[in-house]
């Protein structure tokens, strides 16, 4: 019996007697499973991102503790310490705000509380992002790892084993970390060339004599612009972190084979980026309003409202995650589709050969 053929590209020869077994668990995911078969089969080629979803919530219903457990033990404290910007240090924030208001006022744009809010906002998110850059490659970096394995398992019909996870990231955790580093690189490389970007715009309508108003909409288009061109590097860079657990690829090699991944399936891409951030923004938004500031009462709701969204953003990540690998095994199927390819997995050879070192 296969689970959901066409999303998986291990599933299609995975058949073994051991899944024969009266697991009540597993028979009712295979159940369900089956019923999805020739759906998936008929549309594979036209898979879309509420497909990918839902292939996402059968797999969490499937292994629910195995995802609870990673979100609750990697994925929460790394949530609390971000919404809570506790590591963030406000004096920073100012002196880079202030400094890129002056940047915006030299090259000719209108100081606008829009602008203002802007600079303050990604102030904000920068200072975040390197204070609590070593919680991103130890405890997010390690659940994305995790996430991906137990999806693989779960695909390969096998169950989640932690010491077999411990052997696993001793042997491929020095790949992932570059991968990660080099994610961080692309990121950060297209933050700068917006901004240098935005600047020569800006500078050059000053130039040219517009008025500080007319200059803000060129501007504003520049950064409609980019921010398509960052939802597709970052869709690359979460599909190269995937590439890292399950093949033997990292760093450059990974991205690239990332973006050749995805080709063609950019828009699902696009469409799950959006519905992560979306998801990221409204929680965040409502920690702000609930939690930091009190708008109302005597701000005694914070005892149940703070646990309560933290862990909501811990499971918007959690599902990000998960998406963004099934969104990878759905392409890979694709590509192996059109090849015909076949290939042995990563994480079993790994797994093997550790076996094989300590029989020896």
């Amino acid at each position: 019996m296969e689970i959901s053929s066409g999303l998986s590209p291990r599933v299609i020869s995975v058949t073994s007697n051991e899944d024969k077994n009266d697991d009540p668990n597993r028979q009712k995911f295979d159940l369900e499973s089956t019923d999805m078969v020739s759906q998936t089969v008929h549309q594979f080629l036209t898979l879309n991102a509420l497909e990918i979803l839902r292939e996402t919530v059968r797999i969490l219903r499937y292994n629910s503790i195995g995802f609870m457990t990673i979100a609750a033990l990697l994925i929460c404290p790394v949530s609390a310490v971000v919404l809570s910007n506790v590591l963030v240090y406000q004096p920073f924030v100012t002196r880079l705000s202030i400094r890129l208001l002056l940047v915006a006022k030299t090259s000719g744009l209108p100081l606008k509380p829009f602008i203002k809010q802007s600079c303050h906002k990604f102030s904000d998110v920068v200072i975040s992002a390197v204070m609590c850059f070593p919680l991103y490659v130890t405890l997010l970096l390690l659940s994305k790892a995790a996430i991906v394995y137990s999806v693989d398992c779960t695909y390969s019909r096998k169950k989640f084993d932690s010491h077999k996870f411990y052997v696993i990231m001793t042997k491929i955790w020095k790949r992932v970390v570059v991968t990660y580093l080099w994610v961080c690189v692309v990121i950060a490389g297209c933050l700068t060339l917006f901004i240098v970007l935005l600047i020569s715009v800006s500078s050059a309508f000053s130039i040219m004599g517009f008025p500080p108003d007319l200059i803000l909409y060129p501007a504003m288009i520049v950064g409609m612009i980019f921010s398509i061109i960052l939802a597709n590097a970052i869709i690359i860079c979460n599909i190269a972190i995937v590439i890292s657990v399950l093949e033997d690829d990292s760093g450059p090699q990974a991205l690239l084979k990332s973006s050749s991944l995805i080709k063609g399936q950019t828009q699902v891409g696009l469409l799950i980026f959006l519905g992560s951030t979306i998801g990221m923004a409204i929680v965040q938004g409502l920690f702000e309003h609930r939690v930091k500031t009190i708008s109302y009462g005597d701000g005694s709701s914070r005892l149940w409202e703070g646990p309560l969204l933290v862990i909501l953003y811990s499971f918007v990540i959690l599902i990000d995650s998960m998406m963004s690998t099934v969104f990878y095994f759905s392409c890979k199927s694709y590509r192996m589709e059109t090849s015909s390819e076949e290939s042995q997995p990563v994480l079993e050879a790994l797994t093997i050969s550790s076996a094989l070192a300590e029989v020896q």
